[in-house]
């Protein structure tokens, strides 16, 4: 058994996915946490977001329905693109001000 030309296995390639590894829960969950459920609701009109909404049941209606999940997960990664410009964007004027 030649062991001269093994090499230890690559790691993966980082996932460029920005939902990788985040759950429903925790993106309804930041989604509240950002714009509130009456702020949700505005922007996608679903009665789990309008009438008593909680998470659970804002679960239960999007695992069924692929066409809402969707449009929370694009406000998720809108509103998370746009809080990684604004931080990116403080950390250089830091960096400016500091010279």
């Amino acid at each position: 058994m030649n062991t001269e030309n093994t090499q230890p296995p690559s790691p993966r390639p980082h996932s460029h996915d920005p939902l990788h590894g985040v759950t429903l829960e925790s993106i309804i969950k930041q989604l509240v946490a950002w714009y509130g459920w009456g702020r949700m609701a505005d922007r996608i009109p679903i009665r789990c977001f309008m009438f008593e909404p909680t998470v659970n049941s804002s679960l239960k209606f999007l695992r069924k329905n692929p066409w809402a999940r969707q449009k929370v997960e694009e406000m998720f990664v809108a509103g998370e693109m746009k809080r990684r410009r604004e931080s990116a964007k403080l950390s250089a004027d830091r960096k400016q001000d500091g010279n």
